[in-house]
């Protein structure tokens, strides 16, 4: 497996019994998962700071147990998806953990196609949710948990105020990045369902063949592997929210079914007789254009107009330019804590390249930025020449002047071997002078990296957002050795 994939597939189990963290651990090494150890929540959370992408946890564990340990994750680590293991009897915590967050549970004893689906599912959430911007609550120029001024962030204010506390579905469309799931969380948080559970799925890491039995659960020998009953999602947000994410991606078919939960508030598991009764408001996003899908039959009409009753849109980040600034200061504060940097702002210039970049990638992208930044300023500002190489940064900006092509002047005598080549000679193009300061800057940042590091090649290509494999090839390229 490649090096790049590995970094972004690293599983964190904690267990107290040694005999299931062997086997969890064999079994995903064996799916090519990195896996990381703990023998209680404490340990679970020294290892947070190694790149983890989900959690597998245990209820029961010594010192700090399964739901303490959500509780934490759930402050520190929004992004992480946590799995809950239980035991027989103990299935109503699991589900109360899973409404407070949980992304699911496990039930002893679960077979191996569990294991392999749940984990793969949590992965694919964790990389979908990396792509959206999750600025937290600002004191200044901001308000439910998004940060901004603009007027169309002011009217996204006014519209959330309006349609928080009623029972009206609401369609949030943008683009990926713009930050849809957290005014789907500020209209719960501000409705009178807020002491209920906020549940959150996202259709896009659903394959199609499971979706109805994560919506709606399963009972008993529904299906091969169903060796318990189990609620879905739609149970588990009664008295609450349900937040469905990319619902562009439900098939067709499914689209029926949740039409009719819609329109009746009832369904049946999946193998079930028995119709159950919820009372759940709903919340949907996309970043699709859903007329489009409607025309080509990918969508059923009928549903998009139940689910559009309160369209919200979010504006891209080019957009709303005046926001960045705030976004910038913003990100700065959060990232001088968690790197214990000092920096105290950005200067003029590198805000303007800031403000003027185009950002396809809208805040998240811009969150990236900053942190990269922030890892490798030296200064107590950031400057121009501090920013990433495609925002005219470091990397296009060489400290010495531009060496010319040719001087004409009597030659200098015996030059040391570290000196400029003698007056007179041809000293090579402009194109050559840039890709040697180039190679000077990316040995400097490499080299920082590993030195903050201890030499871990694995960490420093994730603090340099690169893969393994690219630093290591960068590494021999430049004469580094490979210190992993």
């Amino acid at each position: 497996m490649a090096a790049n994939e590995t970094e972004a597939k690293r599983v964190l189990i904690a267990d107290d019994e040694i005999n299931m963290r062997r086997v969890l651990e064999a079994l995903l090494r064996r799916d090519g998962y990195d896996v990381v150890t703990a023998a209680n929540g404490n340990e679970a959370l020294a290892n947070m700071g190694r790149g983890i992408n989900m959690v597998i946890t245990d209820l029961k564990m010594p010192l700090l147990d399964g739901m303490g340990l959500l509780r934490k994750l759930s402050v520190e680590y929004p992004d992480v998806p946590v799995v809950m293991i239980t035991a027989h009897g103990s299935v109503e915590n699991a589900v109360e953990a899973v409404k407070l967050g949980a992304f699911d549970y496990l039930e002893k004893p679960f077979d191996q196609e569990q294991i392999h689906q749940i984990v793969a599912k949590a992965m694919l959430t964790h990389k979908l949710a990396r792509r959206d911007a999750r600025p937290v609550d600002t004191t200044v120029h901001g308000r439910f948990r998004l940060v901004g001024d603009s007027p169309a962030i002011r009217q996204l204010y006014a519209v959330v105020e309006k349609v928080a506390d009623t029972p009206s579905t609401v369609l949030i469309t943008g683009e990926s990045g713009t930050g849809k799931e957290l005014v789907a969380r500020a209209l719960h948080d501000n409705s009178s369902r807020h002491a209920g559970p906020f549940i959150k799925i996202n259709c896009a890491a659903i394959p199609k063949t499971l979706m109805e039995s994560e919506l709606f659960g399963y009972e008993k020998g529904a299906f091969t592997g169903a060796v318990g009953s189990k609620p879905g999602r739609f149970e588990l947000a009664h008295g609450g929210t349900l937040f469905l994410d990319e619902i562009g991606e439900i098939p067709v078919e499914m689209q029926v079914k949740l039409l009719r939960v819609l329109q009746e508030s009832e369904f049946e598991r999946v193998g079930g007789i028995k119709t159950i009764k919820v009372d759940v408001r709903l919340l949907t996003a996309t970043n699709r254009d859903l007329a489009v899908e409607i025309a080509g039959g990918g969508f059923r009409d009928d549903l998009y107009y139940r689910l559009n009753v309160v369209p919200i849109h979010l504006p891209a980040l080019r957009e709303r330019r005046q926001d960045i600034p705030l976004l910038v200061d913003h990100f700065i504060a959060r990232f001088n804590e968690r790197l214990k940097k000092q920096i105290t702002g950005a200067e003029p210039a590198a805000v303007e390249r800031l403000v003027a970049h185009n950002w396809p990638g809208n805040i998240r992208e811009l969150e990236n930025v900053i942190e990269r930044t922030i890892l490798f300023c030296e200064g107590p500002r950031i400057r121009l020449e501090d920013l990433p190489a495609d925002l005219g940064g470091a990397t296009l900006r060489p400290s010495q002047p531009d060496l010319p092509v040719v001087v004409s002047a009597p030659p200098a005598a015996s030059p040391p071997p570290s000196a400029a080549p003698p007056v007179g000679e041809e000293v090579g193009s402009l194109k050559e002078a840039v890709r040697v300061e180039t190679e000077r800057v990316e040995r400097d940042l490499i080299q920082r990296a590993l030195d903050e590091t201890g030499g871990n090649v694995t960490q420093a290509a994730r603090k340099l957002q690169i893969s393994r494999k690219s630093l290591q090839t960068k590494m021999k390229e430049l004469g580094l050795r490979d210190r992993d």
